[in-house]
């Protein structure tokens, strides 16, 4: 059995292989595949997701889904939380170390030393695997962008979805919602039907013009399809096109933000003709789908164990403002009346950190901010600090997660239990994760 540590190796080696992280082409991708005897040619039914929020969530509900109707399935998703064989699932389960390193070298051998970036090369590896393993459907998360990401290689996905596109990525996608959106866009292919999440309007009106450029059929949310609850205050979700409705449960998954992602994740299905999904599969899906580090309840993990007993700690990767103003809405819904709050916060260089904060203004009584664990590129917790003062919040550094949970715990009572969401970066919930033990599989 080959170990982690081997695997990592490898990884190394080829993150060395093209000197910045993030250069978005096709071109070094395309001549790799073409080596490689084009595998991205040869997946089952593909469904391909963009968007800035949400894409993640959609995968895992839409797999879930799919599995709960019998379906074998692929799925190539990033980045990843604690181990590098998260992002390739095969049929069903993740991806085995000694299947990873098998397909790593063999992409390395046949890249041959050229350059090229670590995505485009591990993506290249999805691709062949999946091409040797049999299943019924794939699942395909952008990683970055769209029009020039490496998972656009796929030539005639069975359907392009766009989850709600946001300010992200700023310096490779367009200082505007409009150029971002153009980017995301950039997935629609002839042919192709396109399901689109709720967007805000500069970045609606784009896909809608790419869309509709491109001549394929499209359907927004709110328009052609939606979900919403039965009634107020209810349990029950019911999602409605034109081929008529169906009342589900909640999605496991917490938030109001992850009902509209159950809705992307069904109105893609009921769109599509290939793949047999019986309504039972939907209920089903919705309550099987996991997605770690989406307000992931840590409460009862070691590392809670200096707050009082009733307290509540949420594990949740957000990183930017639309991320924030989620979280946001799942506070005020969930949070206990005069119950305090906290934000245990870390950040990667390039993030904005007053507009993640700038949403918990009026609501956190503070604010603990930590560098992310043995990553280059974290935020000083200093500046934080400030970003988090701007906004006149309570804020002060800590060595890292576990010590501003103790300070927490130091002033909090039974009576008054706090309720703390640990954010800001999926490497921060990535490390959070591995020192817990809650190892994703």
């Amino acid at each position: 059995m080959v170990s982690q540590i081997a695997v990592n190796a490898v990884l190394e080696r080829l993150y060395s292989l093209h000197p910045r992280r993030i250069d978005l082409s096709l071109e070094r991708i395309e001549r790799l595949l073409k080596t490689l005897g084009n595998p991205e040619r040869q997946l089952p039914p593909v469904f391909h997701i963009a968007g800035t929020n949400g894409k993640g969530s959609v995968c895992a509900i839409l797999r879930a889904i799919l599995e709960a109707a019998g379906h074998r399935v692929h799925a190539y998703t990033s980045p990843h939380l604690v181990r590098f064989n998260e992002r390739i699932r095969l049929a069903g389960g993740l991806i085995e170390n000694d299947a990873l390193i098998e397909i790593l070298e063999e992409c390395e051998a046949a890249n041959n030393g050229q350059s090229i970036s670590f995505f485009e090369i591990t993506t290249a590896a999805a691709f062949l695997a999946f091409s040797r393993r049999p299943a019924d459907a794939c699942i395909l998360e952008v990683g970055l962008g769209g029009r020039l990401d490496a998972t656009n290689l796929v030539e005639k996905p069975l359907v392009s979805v766009i989850t709600p596109v946001h300010f992200d990525h700023i310096s490779f996608l367009g200082k505007t919602l409009g150029e971002i959106a153009a980017e995301k866009a950039g997935i629609i292919k002839p042919g192709v039907p396109v399901i689109i999440g709720t967007q805000p309007v500069p970045a609606k009106r784009i896909i809608i013009a790419k869309a509709t450029e491109a001549k394929v059929v499209h359907f927004s949310c709110w328009h052609e399809w939606k979900i919403e609850q039965e009634d107020k205050g209810s349990d029950r979700l019911i999602y409605s096109d034109k081929r008529g409705q169906l009342h589900l449960p909640r999605p496991r998954l917490r938030g109001e933000h992850q009902e509209q992602n159950a809705g992307i994740a069904v109105a893609t299905l009921r769109h599509q003709r290939r793949l047999r999904i019986p309504s039972a599969a939907y209920r089903a899906g919705f309550d099987w789908a996991r997605w770690p580090a989406r307000l992931q309840d840590i409460s009862d993990a070691p590392i809670a164990a200096a707050l009082p007993a009733g307290s509540r700690v949420f594990l949740d990767g957000g990183h930017n403002a639309a991320a924030a103003k989620a979280l946001r809405r799942y506070v005020i819904r969930e949070q206990e009346r005069d119950q305090n709050f906290y934000l245990i916060i870390a950040m990667m260089t390039g993030k904005d950190r007053k507009g993640f904060l700038r949403p918990f203004a009026d609501l956190a009584t503070g604010v603990f901010a930590v560098p992310v664990p043995d990553q280059e590129g974290t935020q000083p917790p200093s500046d934080l600090v400030a970003a988090a003062v701007f906004h006149g919040l309570e804020a002060q550094e800590a060595r890292n997660v576990r010590s501003a949970l103790k300070i927490i715990g130091s002033t909090a009572t039974a009576a008054r239990p706090p309720f703390v969401i640990i954010t800001g970066s999926l490497y921060l919930a990535g490390a959070v994760l591995q020192e817990i033990g809650l190892i994703p599989n």
